[in-house]
């Protein structure tokens, strides 16, 4: 039987999967995954080959040979349930990170996650039990659980962090989609799965308030399912649902969504300009939102806010919120 953590993290690979216009009951049923029994808690459960299957054809269906990597870019703790269990036992992001490695295998038996700390930095280090380098499901697996480890190194720390080195024990394919994703230009390293950070990051104190924001969006997105979105806007509901999902970490780069759905930030533009609406206009809405809801809450000043959705000056946050609502932000605050 499937604990909880396994059966979220099915779950939101095959949301994933949806969110790329793929269907969750086509890629059940090629991977041979009775999705209602799936949806029951403690009601179902997934063989070894299943689950292979299940990371093969999601991969081929979202006609992207890095399905891994873009799963694990948009893959948060919130979703796997375990944010309440890291909040509640750590202060620091050292004692996070420790605790976060903790649930690897909620994802998979092939890694566990080891993290060590040095006099000028700490590592996280993924090290195989057993299974072929060459194996496709193992190094979709390794891309996830990367990328899975910086993008919730940012969210500790409500910032976008840049590992200081990235190691491989192959060389990869389309390098600057990994440096992309991970912030650092990965190198090739015999037997090691490694990245490496700061050691100024170890002691810094973990934030709790974006995780609360980030419930608040991941309900938003449950309810906003684009089954019967009329086709004539199916595909910015995909993209703004994808942007609210990940926003509190801030807004998105063009390039980053598009890079996400494996597609160029041209070919992105055009799907969206086919639809009457531009990136900008998207994001903007997500951003009013977030505005909206963090000043309403209450426990962040008007400075915070700007920054964190990506102004580089109060300013400017000002007159577009003012553009939005109206409103100057300390008045609505009022």
């Amino acid at each position: 039987m499937m604990d909880e953590q396994q059966r979220q993290f099915v779950l939101s690979l095959l949301a994933y999967a949806v969110q790329r216009g793929v269907s969750a009951e086509r890629l059940c049923h090629l991977s041979g995954i009775d999705l209602e029994a799936l949806k029951k808690i403690n009601n179902t459960t997934i063989s070894a080959k299943q689950s292979a299957d299940l990371w093969k054809n999601a991969s081929h269906l979202c006609d992207d040979p890095l399905f891994g990597l873009h799963f694990g870019e948009s893959l948060q703790l919130a979703a796997l349930g375990a944010v309440g269990e890291i909040i509640k036992s750590s202060e620091t992001v050292g004692e996070a990170v420790r605790i976060a490695a903790s649930f690897t295998p909620a994802v998979t038996n092939l890694f566990i996650m080891d993290v060590k700390r040095r006099q000028k930095s700490f590592s996280i280090q993924l090290i195989p039990t057993s299974f072929n380098q060459d194996d496709f499901v193992a190094r979709q697996i390794a891309d996830l659980l990367m990328v899975f480890a910086v993008h919730e190194m940012n969210g500790f720390v409500l910032q976008k962090i840049h590992p200081e080195t990235v190691e491989y024990p192959y060389k990869l394919s389309n390098i600057k989609e990994y440096e992309r994703v991970l912030r650092c230009k990965p190198v090739t390293k015999k037997s090691n799965y490694t990245l490496e950070f700061s050691n100024r990051y170890w002691d810094e104190p973990i934030l709790t308030a974006n995780y609360e924001v980030q419930q608040l969006l991941l309900q938003k997105v449950s309810q906003s399912s684009t089954e019967g979105t009329p086709a004539s806007i199916a595909f910015q509901v995909k993209i703004m649902d994808y942007l609210m999902k990940n926003s509190y970490l801030g807004i998105l780069s063009l390039e980053d969504v598009a890079g996400n759905f494996n597609m160029s930030p041209r070919s992105l533009q055009r799907r969206l300009q086919e639809e009457s609406v531009t990136f900008q206009q998207l994001a903007d809405s997500v951003r009013k939102s977030l505005a909206i809801h963090y000043l309403e809450s209450g426990k962040h000043q008007i400075k915070e806010i700007s920054a964190i959705l990506g102004y580089n000056e109060l300013s400017a946050f000002s007159r577009a919120f003012k553009r939005w609502t109206g409103k100057a932000p300390q008045k609505y605050q009022g």
